[in-house]
C-alpha cells in the first residue's frame, strides 16, 4: 500500500550576487510552493558559506534547508523547478526515514 505523505529534506544554494532581496524572494518562493503541496515543518537558512569546490566560478553560496512533508509525486516537480530557477546553484532533495 502506498504512503500518501512522506517526509523530506531539502538543501539548495542560492547564488550570492543575486542579493538580499533576491535571495528573500527566492526562499519566499520556495517555501509557497511547498506549502501548496504540503507542510513546511522546518525552514533554516543558513547564510553564505564557502563552497568545497566552485559552482560556476563562484566560492560562496547561500544555503537554505527546509524539512517539509508532502504527497510522493511532489519532490519531482520541486526538483524540476529548482533546476531551472535563475540563481539556484545547487539542490538535493531527500527522504526522511521514520
Amino acid at each position: 500500500m502506498a504512503k500518501s505523505s512522506a517526509n523530506y529534506e531539502v538543501m539548495y544554494i542560492i547564488d550570492p550576487a543575486k542579493g538580499e532581496d533576491g535571495i528573500a524572494a527566492l526562499v519566499a518562493k520556495f517555501k509557497e510552493l511547498i506549502e501548496a503541496n504540503g507542510t513546511v515543518n522546518e525552514l533554516e537558512e543558513i547564510g553564505i558559506r564557502k563552497l568545497a569546490y566552485l559552482i560556476n566560478d563562484k566560492p560562496e553560496g547561500y544555503y537554505v534547508l527546509v524539512k517539509f512533508t508532502s504527497a510522493p509525486d511532489f519532490p519531482a516537480e520541486l526538483d524540476r523547478v529548482l533546476k531551472i530557477t535563475d540563481g539556484v546553484m545547487r539542490s538535493l532533495i531527500t527522504v526522511i526515514e521514520d
